[in-house]
């Protein structure tokens, strides 16, 4: 487990990016982590004394990553923007399981099946993580119903977000 202390930062106009939250992951500790990688990988640990499973890195160039923080890492540390945070980190290796939920509702579509499987693993986990971090039980079926809506149009999952996003703006 590597260990550091690193101040949380916030991206101003960053394209995609613009408004996130995130901790800077320097070279020299994702180089202990994962030699000489350059592409996302997922770790686990901790933030201060809040647990982290599953979490990815962003590459950002010349080896260094950032963590962004989502709203619940953030509730969960107390802490925001220029904030100093103790990070704890290894490599996460365990493997995403997809939701057995949403795989039972994709026997009935094969079609929608089929794309899931044709999707890169990467991909099938951020349907997972989106499934499973549903707060209530019809939270998560209102999502299970929107990813295999999804996934019968042949869609991945960043493809179902804008989507979504689009019917949310013209429903004002």
């Amino acid at each position: 487990m590597l260990q550091y202390t690193t101040t949380i930062l916030q991206f101003g106009q960053q394209g995609e990016k613009t408004g996130w939250t995130y901790i800077t992951i320097p070279q020299k500790i994702t180089q202990q982590l994962k030699p000489d990688y350059k592409k996302s990988f997922r770790v686990k640990g901790k933030l201060d004394e809040y647990v982290l499973k599953g979490i990815a890195l962003i590459p950002m160039g010349e080896g260094n990553f950032i963590m962004p923080l989502n709203a619940e890492i953030r509730k969960g540390i107390k802490k925001g923007k220029g904030a100093k945070v103790n990070v704890s980190i290894e490599v996460d290796d365990d493997p995403v399981l997809p939701s057995a939920e949403l795989m039972e509702c994709l026997k009935d579509e094969p079609e929608a099946l089929a794309n899931f499987n044709k999707l890169p693993k990467s991909h099938q986990n951020y349907y997972t993580r989106w499934i499973d971090s549903a707060k209530t039980v019809s939270t998560r079926a209102k999502r299970i119903t929107q990813a295999v809506n999804a996934l019968v149009k042949g869609f991945h999952y960043g493809e179902m977000v804008r989507g979504l996003k689009a019917d949310r703006d013209k429903m004002g």
